[in-house]
């Protein structure tokens, strides 16, 4: 059996064991709550299920490709610098996020931000912000297509159209009931995965680590630095550090991310499910350093004659690496980080749509089978977008489609992070605060980032990460600024925490 029919049978097998999963979420989902959050689950159960959500496409598939072309600059910024941020961010908003928004019952992070500040306006604004993640689902269908197809060898646009319905398709009916389980199942897959690839070059350290960067320097002295110049995106100790860890934090506030800790049946799992998904989130991270591997083993980026494009990189490591068997579980690994998180965003941002902009302007108040309808609907339009959008990024990438997708994702928890931090921590904010936080970080990222307007976000690769740490921090002293004005306007405690 050679590697084409053996991934063919196991991806079959696996579509027929997510079908089951996705059954039985089916069948207790009877309403947009149960689709948004489910029934309550364990501890293990959400803390596997939120790393698995968190390590997408981009972590097990894309941004290996960025240590493969730049080194250690690259593997310090994405896999040390951001999860810092990242882990530190989860421990201090996880607990009071899920006190506020059990207490309101809330299903989406807009709603939870509408009902803080007091404001459906506020509501709608964040529901059509949140649109931006688009862009990672585009991102995901690209890395998941590149994997298939090149372990399929067929053509990328007819694994693409597959891929895109069958995924849709399922989770429009499962919603969160069966998207925890299969992110479960991903996830174990995805560890062991990840222990196979951090591995896998286990024989180049045979001189040492002194002999491992001997190697790494004899194809490019640069990728053994901390800061690469000669890179677009980590050139220096702002670009690898301050804005990593400035987006690690804020990464934290999107929708299938933050409101995973409403999933949780009881307040006491918080402090174990954090733990679950901090250790197995490390272990994903440690991925990117297998980009390294790659480069050996096409140390001029080209494979069988043909030029290597930075988000193929890893996917030809996996098919001339591996044998048959381990191949075939690693491409399964691959595939399982892809749809861990877009099961997560459509269901997410679908219920985003759904609940906060649709049905407010519906005119009359629609029952759970007419709102569950409305969902699928809206899930089948996000599947036509998706299809359109990846094609484009498949035959005309910018470098990589990881470019897209950090810039719509960037600008969106940008807007987003202030008026979360704002609002668990200080009990009286007002809502003008927020609101002009989530505008200045709209304005800031987009001018920075499409006006060139930094040698950072300029020339033909520009930096989402800058514009979006200049965006977070421009959001910040705005929103402070109006904080202190309205508190003072309306009389209230300045300084009072939850």
């Amino acid at each position: 059996m050679n590697f084409v029919q053996a991934t063919t049978i196991l991806l079959i097998l696996y579509a027929g064991i997510t079908l089951f999963f996705v059954y039985r979420g089916a069948t207790k989902t009877k309403d947009m709550k149960d689709f948004a959050l489910g029934k309550g689950f364990s501890p293990w159960v959400v803390g596997l299920s939120l790393a698995a959500s968190i390590t997408s496409a981009a972590t097990f598939i894309i941004n290996p490709g960025f240590v493969a072309l730049y080194g250690l600059s690259a593997f310090v910024a994405m896999s040390v610098v951001l999860p810092l941020g990242l882990f530190i961010s989860l421990i201090v908003l996880s607990k009071s996020f899920r006190k506020y928004g059990t207490s309101i019952k809330a299903l989406t992070l807009a709603q939870w931000m509408g009902t803080r500040y007091n404001s459906r306006f506020f509501t709608y604004l964040m529901a059509v912000i949140s649109l931006l993640l688009i862009t990672f689902i585009v991102l995901i269908c690209v890395g998941l297509t590149k994997v298939i197809a090149g372990a399929l060898a067929a053509n990328e646009i007819y694994v693409l159209v597959g891929l895109v319905i069958f995924v849709f398709g399922y989770t429009m009916f499962g919603g969160a009931n069966s998207m925890v389980y299969t992110n479960t199942i991903q996830a174990i897959l995805m560890i062991i995965v990840a222990v196979i690839l951090i591995f896998s070059g286990s024989d180049h350290f045979e001189a040492g680590i002194d002999g491992f960067w001997t190697k790494v320097s004899a194809i490019d002295p640069k990728m053994t630095l901390i800061y690469n110049d000669s890179s677009p995106l980590f050139r220096d100790f702002f670009e690898v550090v301050i804005c990593n860890f400035i987006v690690g934090i804020a990464i934290v506030c999107q929708p299938h991310i933050i409101t995973r800790s409403l999933m949780l049946k009881h307040d006491d799992d918080v402090n174990t499910y954090l733990t679950i998904a901090i250790i197995v989130e490390t272990l994903f991270f440690m991925v990117l350093f297998a980009g390294f591997y790659a480069r050996f083993l096409f140390p001029d980026l080209m494979n069988d004659g043909l030029p290597l494009k930075m988000d193929g990189i890893l996917t030809a490591y996996v098919v001339k690496k591996f044998t048959v068997g381990v191949g075939i579980l690693v491409v399964l690994g691959l595939i399982s980080a892809g749809l861990s998180t877009l099961e997560g965003i459509v269901q997410s941002l679908s219920t985003t749509i759904t609940n906060d902009l649709i049905l407010p302007f519906s005119g009359t108040v629609k029952s759970d089978h007419q709102q569950k309808t409305i969902n699928r609907l809206v899930v089948i339009g996000l599947a036509v977008i998706a299809i359109f959008a990846s094609r484009y990024q498949l035959l005309y990438p910018n470098l990589s489609v990881g470019i897209l997708a950090q810039n719509g994702v960037y600008a969106y928890f940008s807007a987003a992070f202030i008026p979360v931090l704002f609002g668990i921590y200080f009990k009286h904010t007002p809502k003008q605060a927020a609101i002009g936080a989530v505008i200045t970080a709209c304005i800031v990222h987009f001018s920075v980032y499409y006006g060139s307007l930094t040698p950072y976000t300029s020339g033909n690769v520009k930096n989402p990460a800058v514009a979006a740490a200049l965006a977070i921090i421009a959001s910040f002293v705005v929103g402070t600024i109006l904080y202190f004005m309205y508190s003072k306007k309306e009389n209230i405690p300045s300084v009072s925490h939850e």
